[in-house]
């Protein structure tokens, strides 16, 4: 694999984006922070001579690989002459070819989820029935975002205790800042939030969404990504992807027009992992 210039930039990102429901993440770290900058989630990018197969890994050490071809030898090779590895994140066949590969199946983690991946054509969206008014994140109670967002780090990324406070603080500044996230608001109750994740000219990706236990069961959260995804088509996003961590997440998501392509993986290292292989 050889190393991405930017001369070869507009030619790799076009490829790229014709499988952007499959390379979103190094997209939309490639649109925020540019290629080979200094920020942590800057990518550095290889591809193969084929020009089908593509690694990126931000600079602060996270993989995210899309190789189709199946041939991981390449990849761990540049794997190996980079700094210690946060973790991976990709179509589930391709990164648990690539964990294995670099000799980390055994690796601590504090995330190694396989969920299946959804896609939706938003002309297909279905608008559920049901109460409540998507407002910015901005203007929702900013204490019962937070307890959420805390929510989701402790049972949902299993984010040590420690760092779930500093970890609240980074990503509600980040997505008030960006105005990437919505809240489901029943006039003062706040019924449950959705957001983008990564958001590109032509699709988006869905994540963060949340609805407190008392209030699950009741279609909130369908219908807060409904809503928001209705926004973003107005916009011109022609289709969204996401991925599901429950059974009844998937139910809620199929209800509203999604199907499922295939799995995802998202995995987090305990502690900085440099390659075995």
């Amino acid at each position: 694999m050889i190393r991405v210039t930017d001369a070869m930039l507009p030619r790799v990102r076009t490829y790229l984006n014709a499988h952007a429901e499959f390379t979103m993440f190094p997209l939309a770290n490639l649109d925020q922070h540019g290629l080979d900058g200094d920020h942590p989630r800057s990518p550095r990018i290889w591809v193969n001579a084929a020009g089908t197969d593509v690694l990126c890994v931000s600079r602060e050490g996270m993989v995210m690989p899309f190789l189709p071809s199946g041939k991981t030898g390449p990849a761990v090779k540049i794997l190996q002459t980079l700094g210690p590895l946060v973790g991976m994140i990709g179509p589930a066949a391709h990164v648990r070819a690539l964990q294995s590969a670099c000799g980390l199946d055994a690796a601590p983690t504090t995330m190694n989820e396989d969920e299946p991946q959804f896609i939706l054509p938003l002309d297909d969206l279905i608008i559920p029935d049901g109460i409540g008014t998507l407002i910015p994140l901005i203007d929702a109670p900013e204490a019962v975002i937070r307890d959420w967002m805390a929510d989701y780090e402790r049972h949902a990324l299993h984010t040590p205790e420690d760092k779930i406070a500093a970890q609240v603080d980074a990503s509600y500044g980040a997505r008030i800042a960006t105005g990437s996230h919505m809240a489901l608001m029943d006039g003062d109750t706040c019924l449950a939030k959705t957001g983008f994740n990564a958001a590109l000219p032509d699709i988006v990706q869905i994540g963060g969404v949340y609805t407190p236990p008392a209030l699950r069961g009741r279609g909130h959260a369908r219908r807060a990504v409904a809503l928001h995804l209705e926004q973003a088509r107005a916009s011109g996003v022609h289709r969204a992807t996401l991925f599901s961590a429950s059974d009844m997440a998937a139910r809620a998501y199929r209800s509203i027009g999604f199907r499922q392509i295939g799995d995802w993986t998202l995995m987090l290292f305990a502690s900085p992992q440099v390659v075995h292989a």
